[in-house]
C-alpha cells in the first residue's frame, strides 16, 4: 500500500494517526523506514542550514558522516536477504501461541501497542547498555564523536538479532500488522532527536524524548552514562530513576572511543575484545560474567563497574580527525554518493533481482563502504585497496549485475581504474602522500 509525502512525513514524527495507519494483514502495511530515505537526506541538509546561521558552522565532519551513513546501510543489508527477525518470531509466536486477539481496527488497540512497544524498546535498550555482549552490537550508534542526523543512521546489524525478544509477549494478543507499524514508527521517530540545533520544546520536554535528553544519552561525561533510555517517550526513565536532565556541555562518543572510520571494524571490534577478555578471566564464573555483567565489570567489582572509573571529561576533547587532502574527500563523497545510489536502488528493486545480482551488488556495497573507511583514514593500504574496489566494480558492472544507467559511471571508474594502475594523472609523491601514515593528526577541518 502506497503513502502520500505528508503521511511519510508525520511519520516521522509518530504522529500518524490510527485512521490511517491501521491495516487488517501484515502484507498492507507501508515499509515507511524505506520510505523515509528522501526526508532524512532533506532534514540532513536542513540541519546544515540551520547549524549554519544559528552557529556558523557545520554540524559534522564528512569522515563521521560517511561513516554514520555506511553503518546504517550495513545494518540494513541482512533485509535484502532474510526477513526482519523482529517480524519473523512475532509471526511465530502469534500463529502459534496468542491467547485472544485484539481488534486490527481499534484506536485504542493501536494506543496499547503504541504504549507496548516503546516500553520493550526501553528495557532493551537498557539492557543493552547493562550486558557487556549486548553493548559489544549496539555500541556502535555510541562510536561518534558528533551528534547530529547522520548520527541516527548509525546502527548495528548486530543489533537485531537480540531486540526481537523484548517484543514477544505482545504477540499473545496484538496482531501483527498493527506490531510492525509501531515498529517503524518507534525507529523513525528516533532519527529527528539527534540533533543540537534543536535545544528544548518546552513542556513536551517532561512527556516525549527529545534532542535535549538524547544528547544526554550520548554523552560521555560521568553524569550522562547509562541514563534517558527512551524510545518516543521518556516517562519510562523518569518512572524507573534512569533520567537525567541536560546540564554540563556534553561530549559524545564511548568512553573509551573506537578511532575508526571503517565501518566493519566499528561493527566487530567489541566481540573482539569480548572474546580476548573472556579468555583472560580466571574461572568459569568469571568467563562468564564478562559476557553477561556490564561493560565495565571487572573481577571484584559491582556487576555496571565502578563510577569512579568512567573517565574524566574535561570539554576540550578532541574528536579523532585524521588530515586528508581536500581532494580525497571530494573524491569520498562522490563515490559514496554513487554507492549510496546503487544501495537505495537495490532496495527498490530487490523484488524483481535474482539472489546471484543481490549478493554481487551486496559485496560491492561492503567492499566500497570498507575501502571509503581506509581512505578516510589514509590508511597505508588505502590506495591498494581502492584499486581493488573500482576493478571489482568495473566487473560486476560488465558482467551486467549493475543497472544499464550506470553506463556514464562505467567511464569513470575506467578512467579513476587507468589512472592508479597507469599514473596518467596522479604522480608518485600524490600516490605516496595517501600512503604515508604520518598524516594520522587532527587538524583537518574536515
Amino acid at each position: 500500500m502506497g503513502t502520500t509525502a505528508g503521511q511519510q512525513l508525520r511519520a516521522l514524527f509518530y504522529v500518524l494517526p490510527p485512521g490511517e495507519s491501521s491495516f487488517r494483514t501484515l502484507e498492507e502495511v507501508p515499509d515507511y523506514v524505506e520510505k523515509s530515505i528522501p526526508f532524512f537526506i532533506a532534514f540532513i541538509v536542513l540541519e546544515f542550514v540551520v547549524s549554519w546561521v544559528q552557529q556558523h558552522k557545520l554540524p559534522g565532519r564528512i569522515n563521521d558522516g560517511i561513516s554514520s551513513l555506511s553503518l546504517g546501510i550495513l545494518s540494513r543489508l541482512p533485509d535484502l536477504l532474510f526477513r526482519s527477525v523482529d517480524i519473523v518470531s512475532y509471526i511465530y509466536v502469534w500463529n502459534n501461541y496468542k491467547l485472544f486477539e485484539l481488534p486490527w481496527d481499534s484506536e485504542w488497540t493501536w494506543y496499547l501497542t503504541f504504549l507496548g512497544v516503546d516500553f520493550a524498546y526501553y528495557w532493551f535498550h537498557r539492557i543493552s547498555h547493562e550486558v557487556n555482549i549486548l553493548w559489544a552490537a549496539h555500541q556502535v550508534h555510541h562510536s561518534s564523536e558528533d551528534y547530529n542526523l547522520f548520527t541516527a543512521l548509525r546502527q548495528s546489524f548486530l543489533q537485531r538479532y537480540t531486540s526481537w525478544m523484548f517484543n514477544l509477549p505482545m504477540a499473545l494478543f496484538i496482531p501483527p500488522s498493527v506490531f510492525a507499524v509501531h515498529l517503524q514508527f518507534n525507529l523513525l521517530y528516533q532519527f529527528w532527536i539527534h540533533t543540537e540545533v534543536i535545544t528544548n520544546i518546552g513542556p513536551l520536554e517532561w512527556i516525549l524524548n527529545t534532542p535535549s535528553h538524547h544528547r544526554v544519552h550520548h554523552g560521555r561525561n560521568p553524569y550522562c552514562i547509562d541514563k534517558n533510555y527512551g524510545g518516543t517517550l521518556i516517562i519510562w526513565d523518569r518512572i524507573f530513576g534512569t533520567f537525567e536532565a541536560e546540564d554540563a556541555k556534553v561530549v559524545y562518543g564511548l568512553t573509551h572511543p573506537v578511532n575508526s572510520f571503517e565501518p566493519i571494524w566499528l561493527q566487530l571490534r567489541p566481540l573482539a575484545h569480548i572474546w580476548n577478555t573472556f579468555w583472560a578471566a580466571p574461572g568459569f564464573c568469571n568467563k562468564l560474567s564478562v559476557i553477561f555483567k556490564g561493560p565495565g565489570w571487572g573481577p571484584g567489582k559491582p556487576r555496571l563497574g565502578l563510577p569512579e572509573e568512567i573517565p574524566a571529561v574535561t570539554g576540550n576533547e578532541v574528536p579523532f580527525n585524521p588530515s586528508v587532502p581536500a581532494y580525497l574527500n571530494c573524491y569520498a563523497v562522490i563515490h559514496f554518493a554513487v554507492i549510496m545510489e546503487l544501495y537505495i536502488d537495490l532496495l527498490a528493486t530487490v523484488a524483481a533481482l535474482s539472489q546471484e545480482t543481490i549478493l554481487l551488488r551486496i559485496v560491492v556495497i561492503i567492499l566500497s563502504l570498507t575501502s571509503f573507511g581506509f581512505l578516510m583514514e589514509n590508511r597505508p593500504k588505502a590506495v591498494i585497496l581502492e584499486i581493488i574496489r573500482c576493478s571489482v566494480f568495473l566487473g560486476v558492472y560488465k558482467l551486467g549485475y549493475l543497472r544499464n544507467e550506470l553506463s556514464l559511471l562505467d567511464y569513470a571508474y575506467e578512467g579513476y581504474y587507468s589512472l592508479h594502475v597507469f599514473g596518467i594523472h596522479f604522480t608518485e609523491e600524490d600516490l605516496k602522500l595517501l600512503a604515508t601514515p604520518s598524516l594520522h593528526n587532527n587538524n583537518s577541518v574536515f
